[in-house]
């Protein structure tokens, strides 16, 4: 073999070595540059899996602090807005429930009002009407004024009485009874304590003679009112007395002075 032949070999296998060197080196940057990537690539992505690591601890967090808030005690009251939701992107944290207002408590009802004690009922019971039977009644006539019978009623019972409105008498055998003077009408109801005496006027006939059907009676019944059904039968002087048709008998009165004031 000549030397030329050698040179050529050696040339060759120089360049082939180097053409080797280079390639190796090309392979080892791609290396580095690929480990450098993958280096970078699991930095950005260890960041991002701790971002990710954070908003589901939050988020857990929100969550828990709203189901804790929601099952707080207290009943609904007026309900707290929802919170607005994350922004997208990196899963934010639900907006918080607001949490539900405590409830008003009940208001304590009033206390109902004391009811009011029953008036109580006076001492003394409402007189009943005077009766015969507790009583005692006269009849006198008198000389002024003229032509007047004074009609006496005494209460010999125990309790008050009272004398109701006008007394309805009757002389002899009278089908009818007089009728009351109005105008002796007194303001108040005759009420006649244990002794005491109530008085009524009878005029017996026109004191200018000018009545009619005039007669003379011997005896007298007189009720204490006209819704009385028992009669006293007070006596008459023993000559009787003279009526006509101009008979007329005032209220019962307490005086007798109110009594014969006709």
């Amino acid at each position: 073999m000549s030397a030329r032949t050698r040179r050529s070999r050696l040339m060759f296998a120089s360049a082939l070595a180097a053409v080797a060197l280079s390639l190796t080196a090309c392979d080892d940057g791609q290396d580095v540059r690929d480990e450098g990537a993958s280096s970078r690539t699991a930095s950005t992505a260890t960041p991002t899996a701790a971002a990710t690591s954070s908003s589901g601890a939050s988020g857990g967090t929100a969550d828990g602090s709203a189901g804790g808030a929601a099952d707080s005690s207290g009943a609904t009251g007026s309900g707290g807005s929802s919170g607005s939701k994350g922004s997208s992107g990196s899963a934010g944290s639900a907006g918080s429930t607001g949490a539900g207002g405590s409830k008003g408590s009940t208001g304590a009802g009033g206390s109902s009002g004391a009811k009011g004690s029953s008036g109580s009922t006076g001492s003394g019971s409402t007189p009943a009407r005077c009766s015969v039977t507790s009583t005692r009644t006269t009849a006198t006539q008198v000389s002024r004024p003229l032509n007047h019978l004074l009609l006496t009623v005494t209460n010999t019972g125990s309790k008050n009485c009272d004398l109701l409105y006008y007394p309805a008498v009757r002389f002899g055998e009278a089908q009818s009874v007089p009728p009351v003077f109005e105008d002796s009408k007194p303001q108040a109801v005759v009420t006649l304590a244990p002794g005491e005496s109530g008085y009524a006027g009878v005029l017996l006939s026109a004191g200018d003679g000018s009545g009619s059907h005039g007669y003379t009676a011997k005896s007298l019944e007189v009720y204490f009112d006209t819704g009385a059904t028992a009669a006293a039968h007070p006596s008459l002087p023993a000559k009787g007395v003279y009526v006509d048709d101009s008979v007329q008998v005032t209220y019962w009165q307490s005086t007798m002075a109110d009594a014969l004031d006709r």
